[in-house]
């Protein structure tokens, strides 16, 4: 068994949903999830006219190898309604393998660690938060390091559902005025 460190991100639909339905669905996908960040609104980062996203970091043990891996989570990508149509753009349901072990992987179809991650805040804080003495294993800096040094400044800030679903009722009272 190897631990794996998985990204999740919507900012399409139901959002909390669809991270819930992916996270359920690892399991019959040869995931054991051992942690779970909070949950995160981020501001959209490279394109940036979308909606927010919600985020989140799981720490799961899997014998799949590297791109077995990678095609079970395309398989819950496409199964939660995942059409990738503009690069980067809105989804349903996004996961990227973050760290796979301390294994080293540069292929076309996928790179381990994710080539980006030191560079954004909304895969940063939530795997510090569950995982901030984890080494990244070309950099050799913490998680948390990695996050104390980046120069993302975009907003990341924890979900709070009931907050949401207030304003949201406060805007449908205000315009039915």
């Amino acid at each position: 068994m190897k631990t794996v460190y998985l990204s999740l991100g919507s900012n399409v639909g139901e959002r909390e949903e669809h991270l819930a339905a992916a996270i359920e669905a690892f399991a019959a996908h040869g995931l054991n999830v051992t942690r779970r960040s909070s949950i995160y609104s981020t501001q959209p980062v490279d394109f940036e006219t979308q909606g927010w996203f919600l985020n989140c970091v799981v720490e799961a043990e899997t014998d799949l190898m590297p791109r077995q891996l990678l095609r079970a989570i395309r398989q819950i990508e496409t199964g939660i309604g995942c059409r990738k149509r503009v690069r980067r753009g809105p989804r349903a349901i996004d996961i990227d393998i973050l760290l796979c072990g301390s294994s080293i992987i540069r292929a076309p179809e996928l790179e381990v660690p994710h080539p980006r991650m030191a560079e954004r805040r909304f895969v940063l804080v939530p795997l510090a938060e569950i995982a901030p003495t984890v080494r990244h294993p070309v950099k050799n800096k913490t998680i948390a390091e990695l996050l104390a040094e980046t120069s993302d400044r975009s907003a990341v800030r924890i979900w709070n559902p009931e907050h949401q679903q207030g304003a949201r009722a406060v805007r449908a009272r205000e315009q039915s005025t």
